[in-house]
C-alpha cells in the first residue's frame, strides 16, 4: 500500500494554530506594513485599527 503524503503550505498551518485574536493582530501587522507607501498616515491605519478593535471586542462581550 502506498502512503501518500500531503503537502502542507506553511501560511495555512501558522494561520491555522492561530487564535481569532491572534490572526487579527497578524492581519492588522500585515496591513500596516501594506499601507506604509501609501498617501495615508500612520496615524490613519492605527486609528483604523483600533476602530475595528473596538468593534471585534464589543461584539465577543
Amino acid at each position: 500500500m502506498k502512503n501518500a503524503a500531503k503537502k502542507i503550505n506553511p501560511e495555512d498551518y501558522i494561520l491555522s494554530v492561530l487564535s481569532p485574536k491572534d490572526r487579527l493582530d497578524a492581519a492588522f501587522a500585515v496591513a500596516r506594513q501594506a499601507f506604509r507607501t501609501s498617501s495615508l498616515t500612520v496615524g490613519d491605519v492605527e486609528n483604523a485599527v483600533k476602530s475595528v478593535r473596538r468593534k471585534v471586542y464589543e461584539a465577543e462581550k
